[in-house]
């Protein structure tokens, strides 16, 4: 009986088991793969097509890519080099390097200027992006359009310097007004500017070599320069303006809210390219006869019509996602609609509204390649013109479209990172 009772009393361990190494399948490379790439019989028959799909395009390619020449001067002295071999003749890019970048037109002692511009760009949109970065760099941020545009386009610095001034006046005058009405401090602050802006542009006619640079046309310019100024310019107008859209779409004021109605539902119904043949050939009709509005500006005023009629649906849906009880905080904490919208309602429905944001805006940059249909030479303009149409190159075509591609390629999957990246840093949950 002592035996049996003493056999009946529970083990206890008074040491832990030493740690085991997990099963190869659940460690490491192999369980990676086994997860990702062979998870099941179906995955692993599409994983296998996949990597076959991929050895045969870079086995053929890596040869085109590995013999590639780049030291002659056209196509002629590429393929003697060749003699038959396979391979790309890149030679085609460096030898036109400066064109597929500024255009043809514009003067070679004057790439300093667009490229400071670029590099300034960097610097004046970082703020703005990085919000760990000081506060005090904003200020170089709205310094920024007018010092760039004289940087590229050149003349007196009077011209952006008094547009600088109608804008803090404007800016001013509005925060003065707000109290009497958004629209009255809008339209108060518009006319300062357009009224500063003008005795402006008397001054500066005025005054014309103060300190001035060699003016430079817009027919001068191309490549992906004008792409850049293109997609830079038209998706920074294009966002506030989509903004008003999307609040006078919402807005409790049928004359206002039909123009908006009509303005966004018409432009989402009609081509880009058609907006672009519109700018060029009709947009000038629409001005007083002795106007003699640039290419370029009037390019700008339809890529930017045709991107804020998309951002304004895009921001609408963002105001729609967000519950009622936000407005009516709102309202509960005294606020007028400039400052509710600004403070409350805008930052939420922009946030929510960032993927949809940065599909416009990758969409408006890769559209700014249709300006070529309307002879403007961008980048694509520049190879299906000037440089295939040279007797030097006529033939080259897989090195220049994959230089595009590659081109536009960087730029929009680095927008694309940002949005991704911004968006995970503004993460939080609706209540």
């Amino acid at each position: 009986m002592s035996d049996t009772h003493a056999q009946s009393v529970a083990f206890v361990r008074d040491t832990m088991l030493p740690e085991q190494a997990p099963p190869v399948s659940e460690a490491g490379v192999v369980k990676w793969m086994r997860e990702n790439l062979f998870p099941g019989p179906v995955n692993a028959l599409l994983t296998i097509l996949a990597i076959y799909f991929v050895y045969k395009i870079v086995a053929g390619a890596l040869p085109w890519f590995w013999n590639g020449v780049w030291t002659t001067s056209s196509l002629a002295e590429c393929r003697e080099v060749l003699n038959g071999a396979t391979g790309g003749c890149f030679s085609v890019l460096t030898e036109r390097w400066n064109q597929l970048l500024f255009g043809f037109k514009y003067p070679s002692e004057q790439y300093w200027r667009p490229l400071s511009a670029f590099i300034l760009l960097v610097v004046a949109v970082a703020p703005v992006l990085f919000f760990s970065l000081p506060r005090k760099m904003l200020i170089f941020t709205g310094l920024y359009p007018f010092l760039a545009y004289w940087l590229i386009w050149g003349g007196t610095i009077l011209a952006p310097l008094f547009g600088l001034i109608g804008l803090v006046v404007a800016f001013m005058v509005f925060r003065r007004v707000e109290g009497r009405g958004f629209a009255t401090a809008a339209l108060a602050g518009l006319v300062t500017a357009v009224v500063v802006w003008w005795l402006g542009g008397l001054l500066a006619a005025a005054l014309p070599g103060a300190l001035a640079l060699d003016p430079v046309p817009s027919r001068d310019m191309g490549g992906f320069m004008l792409n850049m100024i293109l997609g830079t310019v038209c998706v920074s107008l294009s966002l506030p303006i989509g903004i008003l859209l999307a609040l006078g779409r919402q807005s409790h004021m049928p004359i206002i809210k039909w123009i908006c109605v009509v303005f966004i539902e018409f432009i989402r119904g009609v081509p880009l390219i058609t907006l672009l043949f519109v700018a060029n050939v009709v947009l000038s009709y629409f001005f007083p006869p002795e106007t003699n509005l640039d290419l370029i500006i009037r390019v700008i005023i339809m890529i930017t019509a045709f991107a804020s009629a998309y951002i304004a649906e895009v921001i609408r849906g963002g105001l729609a996602a967000l519950p009622r009880g936000q407005y009516e905080a709102a309202d509960s904490l005294g606020l007028d609609y400039a400052q509710s919208m600004r403070l409350i309602i805008l930052p939420q429905a922009l946030k929510i509204s960032i993927p949809g944001i940065v599909n416009v805006a990758v969409g408006l940059f890769k559209d700014t390649t249709l300006v070529s249909v309307i002879s403007m030479f961008d980048l694509v303009g520049m190879i299906r013109g000037p440089i295939l149409a040279s007797t030097e190159w006529n033939g080259v075509y897989w090195e220049l479209w994959g230089f595009a591609v590659v081109t536009f390629f960087v730029v929009c999957y680095g927008i694309s990172q940002y949005s991704q990246w911004l968006e995970r840093q503004l993460q939080r949950d609706h209540h």
